[in-house]
C-alpha cells in the first residue's frame, strides 16, 4: 500500500441472525483478517448470550476487537467506537492482515466509514428534563422527534432513549435536524477504500433464523446471565441494559412477566429491529447486497482484492 492509497476496509453488516458472524469466520479461515466488532451492544462485558457475542472458541479461530471494552454502567459512545476501531485498524494494516468490520449497528459503521458530523456536545440540562419527561409520559420523546425529524425517527425504536435525547439534542442546539446534518456529512472525505457488503435472507427465513437464535439464547442461559448482571448492581435502568432480551428476562425475573410472554416478545421485538436494520441499510450508498448468507465465495473474492493493497 502507497503513502497516497487510501486503506482497505471490508465491513459485512445486515441485519441481525443473517449469518455476519458465521460469514466472517468463514472468510477468516480462508484469509489472513481480523474482525472489528461494530455492534453498540458488544463493547459490554458480562453481556454475552443477550448480545449474541462471538463465543471464546470462535475469537481463538478469528482475532476479534472492539468486543468487551466497558462495563455495563460507563459510557461508551459511538465517537468512542470511532475513534478505537481506527487504531485497532491501523494496528491491523501494520501487520499486512485485513480489517473485516462486521456488525448491525448502521451509525457505528457509518461515523467509521464517513466520519463524524461536527455536532455539538451534550447538554445535561437538556438531557435531564428530557429524561423526566420520558419518565412521566413513556414515548412523548418518540413523538417529539417524529414531528422535528421523522426520518430519523422512522429508524429508532420508541424505546431507544439515549439516540431519540441525541437527535432531539442536536436539532435544539443547531436549529437543524440529525437527518439534514449526515446528508450533509455524506460527501465529505471517506477514510479508507471501503467495499460494504449487506448479508440477507428472505423475509420468512430471516424470521426463523431470528426465533431460532432466541429459542438457543434461553438454551444458553440468558436468565442466568440477566440474573447475574442484576446481582452484580447494574440497574435495569442503563443504556446497555435496555436492550432487547434483558429487558423481558428482568420483567419475567420481578414476576411482571411470564416466560412464554417473555420469550414471544423477545422474538417479536427482534424481528422489528431486523426491519429497521434493514430500511437504514437501504438508505446507504454503496451498498453490496449478498442475498445468500452462505456465500463465502464472494466474500473471499471481495478480500482478495482488499488484501492486495495491505502488502
Amino acid at each position: 500500500m502507497t503513502a497516497t492509497q487510501k486503506p482497505p476496509l471490508l465491513v459485512i453488516t445486515g441485519p441481525t441472525a443473517a449469518g455476519k458472524t458465521a460469514l466472517a469466520l468463514e472468510l477468516g479461515a480462508r484469509r489472513d483478517i481480523e474482525i472489528i466488532s461494530a455492534d453498540s451492544r458488544q463493547v459490554y462485558r458480562y453481556m454475552d448470550i443477550g448480545t449474541a457475542k462471538a463465543s471464546v472458541g470462535e475469537r481463538a479461530r478469528v482475532v476479534h476487537h472492539c468486543i468487551d471494552i466497558v462495563d455495563p454502567d460507563e459510557d461508551f459512545s459511538v465517537s468512542d467506537f470511532a475513534r478505537l476501531a481506527q487504531r485497532t485498524i491501523e494496528d491491523i494494516h501494520r501487520r499486512q492482515r485485513l480489517p473485516v468490520v462486521v456488525g448491525g449497528t448502521g451509525l457505528y459503521i457509518r461515523a467509521l466509514t464517513q466520519g463524524l458530523a461536527p455536532l455539538p456536545g451534550a447538554d445535561e440540562t437538556l438531557r435531564k428534563q428530557w429524561h423526566v419527561e420520558e419518565r412521566d409520559k413513556k414515548g412523548s420523546l418518540y413523538a417529539q422527534l417524529r414531528q422535528v425529524d421523522p426520518r430519523m425517527a422512522k429508524g429508532l425504536h420508541i424505546n431507544d432513549v439515549t439516540r431519540i435525547i441525541r437527535a432531539l439534542e442536536v436539532h435544539a442546539l443547531t436549529g437543524r435536524t440529525m437527518s439534514d446534518w449526515q446528508d450533509e456529512h455524506r460527501f465529505s472525505e471517506r477514510p479508507y477504500h471501503d467495499i460494504r457488503v449487506a448479508v440477507t435472507c428472505g423475509r420468512p427465513q430471516l424470521y426463523r433464523r431470528i426465533e431460532k437464535r432466541v429459542e438457543q439464547m434461553f438454551e444458553q442461559g440468558l436468565l442466568d446471565e440477566t440474573r447475574m448482571l442484576l446481582e452484580r448492581g447494574y440497574s435495569p435502568e442503563l443504556k446497555a441494559m435496555r436492550t432487547i432480551g434483558y429487558q423481558e428476562c428482568v420483567a419475567h425475573l420481578r414476576s411482571e412477566m411470564s416466560f412464554s410472554t417473555a420469550v414471544t416478545r423477545i422474538k417479536r421485538d427482534t424481528r422489528r429491529y431486523a426491519k429497521r436494520q434493514l430500511t437504514w441499510l437501504r438508505h446507504e450508498n454503496e451498498i453490496n447486497w449478498l442475498e445468500d448468507p452462505f456465500d463465502s465465495g464472494s466474500i473471499v473474492e471481495l478480500a482478495d482484492k482488499l488484501l492486495c493493497r495491505c502488502i
